[in-house]
């Protein structure tokens, strides 16, 4: 079994028995106290995913969930998320993640590809605290209309209070694709390579990213925080054996930039 079906088959698992364990006890499982959290990204990153030159960007931060007993940790990194199970040790969840259009219009090494239509992904997510200062986090996620691929993230982030209101975190990242995701993003075909000058690749599954990030956050008031964040990913396997990296991109990525997040307490 490949890596992202053996993820596949853990979170599944675990999303599965947590929600079993949820709907076991007593009343409705919408009842209680819920949190959500809004918030905004603006970023300087690759002008696409693989490419050399950088731009400013923004997205969305959303996260929706049952509040649990103590304060958890968050990252810039977790994608939209429904918590179905949070006893303060463990979460799991729904998950997805919004994905924009890319296109030759974005960047000139693209043009002569097929352009890669905007979508999304949903899928599961399992996250726990080994110590009271580290959370690890596994996200695996389908892809809709932009791809039809499965991808699937991991990151542990060690996190340490440098005052009450301060924090620090980071850790290391990896992120696996399957070969449709790969086909979809990094694969050239006989058509495209004769449009775009760029040798002709056919990818299959496997690893796709290693790296690290960090975060400085900064609690304004109890719901708002705000944070200053940095990220690194070295492309690997069928992303970085692309002829699209290779020619005319980069393995290494970088990335850096702010973040605001306001929570709001509610009771159902």
């Amino acid at each position: 079994m490949s890596p992202v079906g053996k993820i596949s088959m853990l979170l599944a698992v675990a999303v599965l028995s947590g929600a079993g364990a949820a709907n076991a006890g007593e009343g409705s499982w919408l009842s209680g106290d819920w949190y959500l959290t809004v918030g905004a990204t603006g970023m300087v990153a690759p002008n696409f995913e693989g490419g050399k030159k950088y731009l400013l960007s923004a997205s969305p931060i959303i996260s929706l969930g049952k509040a649990g007993p103590a304060a958890r940790f968050t990252s810039r990194n977790d994608n939209i998320s429904l918590a179905l199970v949070d006893d303060g040790g463990v979460r799991a969840g729904l998950t997805g993640k919004f994905l924009f259009s890319r296109d030759d219009g974005d960047a000139d090494e693209l043009k002569g590809l097929d352009p890669v239509r905007w979508g999304g992904e949903v899928g599961g997510f399992f996250e726990f605290y080994p110590t009271d200062w580290l959370r690890a986090r596994a996200e695996l996620r389908h892809g809709i209309r932009a791809h039809n691929g499965f991808v699937a993230d991991i990151a542990a982030d060690a996190f340490y209070d440098v005052t009450p209101t301060v924090r620090i975190s980071g850790g290391p990242r990896v992120s696996f694709a399957s070969a449709n995701y790969f086909d979809a993003y990094y694969g050239v075909n006989a058509q495209e390579a004769v449009a775009s000058g760029l040798s002709e690749y056919h990818p299959g599954g496997g690893l796709k990213s290693t790296g690290l990030g960090g975060a400085i956050t900064w609690k304004v008031t109890e719901p708002m925080t705000a944070s200053l964040f940095g990220e690194y990913s070295r492309l690997m396997g069928p992303a970085a054996d692309s002829s699209l990296v290779r020619q005319r991109g980069d393995r290494n990525q970088f990335m850096i930039g702010v973040s605001t997040t306001y929570r709001f307490d509610f009771t159902m």
